[in-house]
């Protein structure tokens, strides 16, 4: 999966993900009130505003993009209703053959991260049948476990040629409070981005490994220093836009090739139309400003990345 990850980045000019992380305060007023008429102010109706935003957004960015990233979290809040919409939501976007990082960041004892693994990049035995349950093409993980928490997710990522991103330094503030600690005179998150390229060079694509990492764009000088560290691993950058990254903070995060990182950005495309930059596409265009969105930050990072 990470070599058609690079063929689709390397097709669109655009490494980038956008994140599908709904909040009903993010979906305009006409979608909610055809969505409630349908289905009242319910989990239901809800879980349709989302899939409608989310469809309108895919269906004008789906081809200059490479890849989204739906978090889990923002469709878990609306129960089963929720969890509908984000695999209406994985499928629609599968069919428009763009790549899916499942934002999950699960990581667990061995036994749990294997179910975990299964329900999310794998397929789980019913009988004598396999299904797939959610069926993304990367997950986030969360590392705080050690190879017991990771092991499982590799694993399962053979079997099915898929991809996973694991959490290295992230974008939040108080990310530091753990991940900056020195350890033997390193910070936590070096130590981290060693293991992930451990990790990677037993699971290499034709270039990359298919073992990714996660570094915030709010730390560029961090992400220099994880860039050597990890000179085979794909990295995908949060922290763009909203969180203050820009495209001239992300040169270091590429590799020479140009390749070597995807950027996310979530609310500063899903909800570009509440921006000053882009009010004049209004409510009712929302997908279009998100369009613009993409296509400026595609600029702004291929500008930075050119000079």
């Amino acid at each position: 999966m990470i070599n058609k990850l690079i063929q689709k980045i390397e097709q669109s000019k655009a490494p980038i993900v956008v994140g599908l992380d709904p909040m009903l305060s993010y979906i305009p007023e006409h979608v909610k009130e055809k969505a409630f008429q349908e289905k009242g102010e319910t989990l239901a109706g809800a879980a349709e505003a989302i899939w409608q935003f989310n469809k309108a957004i895919v269906d004008a960015t789906w081809d200059i993009i490479p890849a989204v990233k739906p978090q889990i979290a923002m469709y878990e809040q609306f129960g089963i209703e929720g969890m509908i919409a984000f695999k209406k939501t994985v499928d629609y976007c599968k069919e428009k053959d763009l790549v899916v990082i499942g934002d999950i960041k699960r990581g667990d004892i061995g036994s749990t991260s294997a179910a975990y693994a299964t329900a999310h990049l794998g397929k789980v035995k019913v009988g004598n049948n396999s299904f797939y349950g959610f069926d993304e093409d990367f997950a986030t993980v969360n590392p705080y476990f050690g190879s017991d928490g990771v092991d499982p997710f590799i694993e399962v990522c053979k079997e099915e040629k898929k991809g996973l991103f694991i959490l290295v330094k992230t974008s939040n503030p108080s990310s530091g409070e753990f991940q900056d600690q020195l350890i033997d005179g390193k910070p936590l998150y070096e130590l981290v981005g060693e293991k992930v390229a451990e990790w990677g060079e037993k699971c290499m694509g034709d270039q990359y490994s298919y073992i990714g990492a996660v570094v915030g764009a709010t730390y560029p000088k961090m992400g220099k220093i994880l860039r050597k560290i990890m000179p085979k691993t794909y990295i995908l950058v949060p922290g763009y836009g909203a969180q203050g990254g820009k495209g001239k903070d992300l040169v270091h995060y590429f590799n020479k090739d140009g390749l070597g990182a995807i950027v996310n950005s979530s609310r500063g495309i899903i909800a570009a139309y509440k921006q000053a930059e882009y009010e004049k596409f209004g409510p009712t265009a929302y997908a279009d400003a998100s369009r613009q969105a993409v296509i400026d930050m595609r600029e702004d990072i291929m500008g930075a990345l050119s000079k």
